[in-house]
């Protein structure tokens, strides 16, 4: 890496896991490429045993198998090597945020301290959002070739949106040109989340509470632990969807993942 100036080393960290659940889920994938200011690399990686069965469907994101991690080390055997590794280093990843937070809990779960304090922290994600900005008025630009003039109207909006979408369907072979399919291209709904905004989500083949109090709890144990909570649910501000799904669950009927 000759375009950047490091004072001292960068380590850049990317984990996968068994789910998104940070109380509930564990590292199954790590790797850490330390730069070193000469520009040379050096890397630590492993497949972690998350001493619980990788749910089939992380299986399907990440591609790691039960079978791929049986024999290799627990988090906490690796934990060491991963202190030892990023020691006077500054911190880096794509949406490294997420990756921190998991290992501060895995770390703490094994009574080892992790602190980020004191090191700059690089998220390669952010810095991609700020220089191709999302707004409407880059889209027109990037695709119809002109500036957006008079935005934050809304029928200059509506009329600018239209001409995007046109745009996209001419010069993208990848988008597809039915409505049921764009709406399936355009979702950025998690692939675990059961509704859009992601207040359920599949743990195990099972429906869980992916917020507040009861984060990581299935709604099975929930009906029977304090029904009250989800009878809450039914009158809280949730979607349609979710308070379905809570209906549900009340009467004991649990939703099932799409084989």
């Amino acid at each position: 890496m000759t375009n950047l100036k490091l004072d001292k080393p960068l380590a850049v960290i990317d984990i996968e896991t068994t789910g998104l659940n940070k109380q509930e889920d564990r590292i199954v994938d790590i790797c850490i490429t330390r730069i070193l200011p000469d520009g040379t690399q050096e890397t630590l990686k492993s497949l972690i045993n998350p001493n619980r069965f990788i749910p089939l469907e992380s299986t399907n994101i990440h591609g790691i198998t039960d079978e791929d991690v049986k024999d290799k080390p627990t988090f906490k055997d690796f934990a060491q090597k991963i202190i030892s590794f990023i020691e006077g280093c500054d911190l880096c990843g794509y949406g490294v945020r997420f990756d921190l937070a998991f290992l501060e809990i895995e770390f703490k779960k094994i009574g080892m301290p992790f602190n980020i304090d004191g090191r700059h922290i690089v998220d390669v994600q952010n810095i991609y959002f700020k220089l191709d900005p999302r707004d409407l008025t880059a889209a027109y630009s990037k695709y119809c070739g002109k500036d957006f003039i008079n935005s934050h109207r809304a029928e200059n909006d509506v009329k600018a949106t239209i001409e995007v979408l046109e745009a996209q369907l001419e010069q993208n072979e990848e988008v597809p040109k039915d409505v049921p399919s764009l709406n399936e291209f355009s979702s950025l709904k998690d692939p675990l989340w059961i509704d859009y905004n992601g207040k359920l989500a599949w743990h195990n083949g099972k429906a869980i509470i992916n917020f507040g109090q009861y984060q990581g709890k299935t709604l099975e144990d929930i009906s029977k632990s304090d029904s009250g909570y989800l009878k809450w649910m039914t009158s809280a501000d949730f979607s349609s969807e979710v308070k379905r799904i809570i209906n549900n669950a009340l009467e004991g009927k649990f939703p099932k993942p799409e084989s």
